[in-house]
Parts: structure tokens; sequence; C-alpha cells
């Protein structure tokens, strides 16, 4: 059934003989898609000088340099997961603008943004503090050990202190792409990449390794002040009126009800990742520290599937409001190509290049075991490429739609049933089932663990490209 479906899909769209209408389409998409790509490189830039910093930063006890990469890998993991708390107001704010631009309607468009930016102001004050009251248990149930773990802490605490203004910027970034504007976000995080060029290091030399947070939190706090000033002056029909700032609790609520499930499929996944990450932090501080210099990496094959995804959520939602579900399903398409290709082409990159990009942050003798463990792991998920651009892609794609149920669902499913499981029982000589018993594991270390993420991605990406395929989608209301 799945594949004549399918089949059906691809045929309304021809990938061999683009018509001009196509290409016109096209164009509509990398018209999107580039500022985005270039937008998302920045954002990633921020975060490999970061690791660059780290991998450079020479304490006074050699023999420690791994013990703070290892750090910098589970700060760098609850960052992101602090950041994928955003989504409970992004999604929603990019998939109702999208629509109302579409259906010709810019004030209800303006009114979505300004509760967006409310709730982002109520949400990130939120994250904050229960982030800074609970980080130390957080950081030990990690299985951290002692230095790693007060390194971790250290690191954290300045970007929770600022995580409400890295809310409002996601929020203001994602109004706009909803309003179909992607310059805007690759304007704000150029300016933020540079500024934190200038800070990291500055605050590195005076206050030691915590500075490096200390530069990228204050950069991007600096982008969300920029991204309301240039909505205060107005922006592709989007423009801040103070008395729009009071509080309308259906809009509100119709927000949440797109947003919750797409952040309950975040945090979800943030949660997973976590417990996935402590699994890695019990194989040694090498292992922690070769881990989040390949996730790094990777991170660059995902932010070509991120901006075309980005653009697809903008498209497919614009259409839809527009009443033209076929345009949604050819842009949903034709956006997964995109990015499919692009993808691939970043997993060659990293096969081939893989012991030359991790040697740009182990330049020195003691960080050779780092090198040794990771090039591996880098050259086994170059080839989840492919079915990792259907995650990125069509996750967008449905979100852009309002099914971010599905979603939510996909990723319990690739966590829970397939990545967690294997990773036990790939990474362990013997895994305890409680009143059942044990089981003999297979032992093998950080490459097991990787062995259980691959798994997942194609899993997970077969459930995506069904689910677009179905058309299902189409139907959901906003």
């Amino acid at each position: 059934m799945v594949v004549s479906v399918l089949n059906f899909q691809f045929q309304i769209y021809n990938f061999k003989s683009l018509s001009s209408l196509g290409l016109l389409m096209e164009r509509r998409v990398l018209s999107l898609a580039w500022p985005v790509l270039v937008q998302q490189a920045l954002i990633i830039s921020v975060g490999f000088f970061d690791q660059w910093l780290a991998g450079h930063f020479r304490p006074a006890d050699p023999t420690q340099h791994i013990s703070y990469q290892s750090a910098q890998t589970t700060a760098n993991y609850l960052a992101w997961f602090i950041a994928s708390c955003g989504t409970l107001v992004s999604v929603g704010a990019t998939a109702m603008v999208a629509r109302f631009v579409g259906a010709k309607d810019l004030d209800t468009a303006n009114r979505v943004t300004h509760q967006s930016l409310l709730l982002a102001m109520v949400f990130g004050a939120v994250f904050s503090v229960i982030g800074l009251v609970f980080l130390h248990d957080l950081i030990y149930a990690l299985r951290l050990q002692a230095t790693t773990a007060e390194t971790a802490i250290q690191f954290l605490t300045p970007i929770l202190a600022l995580v409400m203004f890295m809310v409002i910027e996601l929020a203001g970034v994602a109004c706009l792409v909803g309003a179909g504007d992607t310059r805007i976000g690759l304007y704000v995080l150029g300016g933020v990449a540079m500024l934190n060029l200038i800070l990291a290091p500055l605050c590195l030399y005076f206050v030691g390794f915590m500075g490096i947070a200390i530069g990228t939190a204050t950069s991007h706090t600096v982008g969300a002040i920029a991204v309301l000033i240039v909505l205060s002056r107005g922006r592709s029909g989007l423009k801040l009126r103070l008395p729009l700032f009071r509080p309308n609790v259906d809009l509100m609520r119709r927000l949440l009800r797109i947003s919750i499930p797409a952040s309950v499929d975040s945090i979800s996944m943030g949660v997973c990742q976590l417990w996935f990450l402590s699994l890695v932090n019990q194989l040694g501080e090498t292992a922690g520290a070769a881990h989040g210099i390949a996730i790094r990496i990777e991170s660059l094959g995902y932010l070509s599937g991120m901006a075309f995804g980005t653009a697809a959520a903008a498209l497919v939602g614009q259409s839809l409001g527009a009443g033209r579900p076929a345009d949604a399903s050819r842009f949903g398409w034709l956006a997964f190509r995109m990015g499919c290709l692009t993808m691939t082409a970043m997993g060659v990159f990293f096969f081939t290049f893989a012991p030359w990009l991790f040697a740009q942050f182990c330049p020195n003798p003691e960080q050779a075991p780092i090198i040794e463990a990771g090039v591996p792991v880098l050259r086994l998920v170059a080839f989840a490429m492919p079915p990792l651009s259907c995650m990125i892609v069509f996750t967008h794609a449905l979100r852009g739609a309002g099914d971010s149920r599905m979603p939510m669902l996909f990723t319990w499913i690739g966590f829970l049933v397939i990545r967690l499981p294997l990773a036990y029982l790939l990474t362990r000589s013997t895994v305890d089932l409680g009143v059942i018993g044990t089981v003999s594991g297979w032992n093998l270390g950080l490459i097991g663990a990787w062995w259980a993420m691959f798994v997942d991605l194609f899993v997970r990406g077969a459930f995506f490209l069904a689910r677009f395929a179905s058309g299902k989608w189409q139907k959901i209301k906003v």
C-alpha cells in the first residue's frame, strides 16, 4: 500500500522532466532554503568555534584536557535540549503565520506573532529558573565524574541565565519564516556568529573555560534584541505594536495546540538523547569527548536538511492556507529531493575526511585516543545521511501542515523501542533485565552506541517518508 502511494506521489511530481511550473517551484524552495542554509551554517559555526576553543584550550593540568572536552559534550547536549524546548512556541508560530499569510490575512498573522513572542518570554523565564535550580542534580544524573561534572555545571550556568533571550530569538525568526522571510534570520545569526568570534575567546582569556559559554550566551542575547528591533520597524507584513501584546487566549490556545505535540516530540527526544548520553558517559571520558566531536561534525549534514525542511514548512503551510494541497505536496517532495542530495554529499565528505576533521579539534598528543575512538563512528553515520534527510525535511513539512502528533509517535518508537535498548545491548558485556535476569551484551563500546543510533535513523526515516506519502497531513486543521 505504501509503495503504491509513493509511486502516485512521485508521478505527480516528475523528477526527470521539470515543467516551467516545476522550475518556478524549485526557485521558490531555493529562495527560502539558501538563507536558512547559511543561517544554520552560522549557528553551527558558533558551536564549531566553541568546540575548537575547547580543543585548543590548555588547562594547567594537561591530563584534564580530555575531561574538559567530555564536559563540553554534556554541556552541549543540555544546551541543545534547552533550545529544543523553544519548539513550544516556534512550531505553532511558523505554521499559523504561514497559513494566515497564505490566506492573505496579514492582520491575524501579526497578532499570532505578538502572542508567540509573549509565550516565548514566559516559557524562556520558566526554563531559566528550572534549569538553574536543578542543574547540579541533572549533571550528576548523567554519570559524569566529579571534575568533569563541575566543569559542565560552570559551562552551563551562563547559558541558563540568558536562555529567555534565546527562546525569543527563536520565536521571532520562526514568525518571519512563516511569513516567507528567511533572510532576517540569516542577518541576525550572522551577527551572532561574528560577535561570538570576538566575545568567546575574550571571555575565555579573562574568565577561563566558562568564558566560552558566557560569550555564546551574550551573543544570542544581542541577537534576540536585534530580532525585536527588526519586528518593531515592520518586516514582511509583521510589525510589533504594544497593544497587541495583550494576551489573546484563543490564539494562544491554537498556537499551543500545534506546538505542544511538537514540543513533547522535541523534549522527549531531548530526554532520550540525554539518556543515550548517560550510556556513552559510562564508557569513559574519551568516549564522551569523541562522541561530542562526532556529533558536532555530523551537524554539518543536519544543517542542510534543516534548511530545506524550513523551506518546506513555510511553503507547505502557505499552500494549504491558500487551498492548494497539491502544491503543498509538490513543495514537500521537491525540498526532500534537494535536502537528500545535499546531505548525501555531506556523508561522502564525512567518510573521506573523518581523520582530518577530528584532528582540527584534537591537536595535542594526549588527545590521540579521541581521534581513534571518533573516526569510526563518524564514518558509520555518513551512511545514515539519506534516512536522516527523510526525518528532518518531512518533520518540518508535516509541522508546517500542523501535523505534529505523528512525528512525536515516531520519536518515541525510534528511541524507546530501537535506539536505547540496542545501545544497552551493544555497549555492555551484560544487560540487567531485573526480575527476568541478565543477557549477554556485545560490549562494543562507543561504536556500539552509534550502531544503535544508525538503526534508529533508518527506521524513523522510513516512517516519515511513509507518513508524508500518505497525504493525510493535508486534512489537518490549525
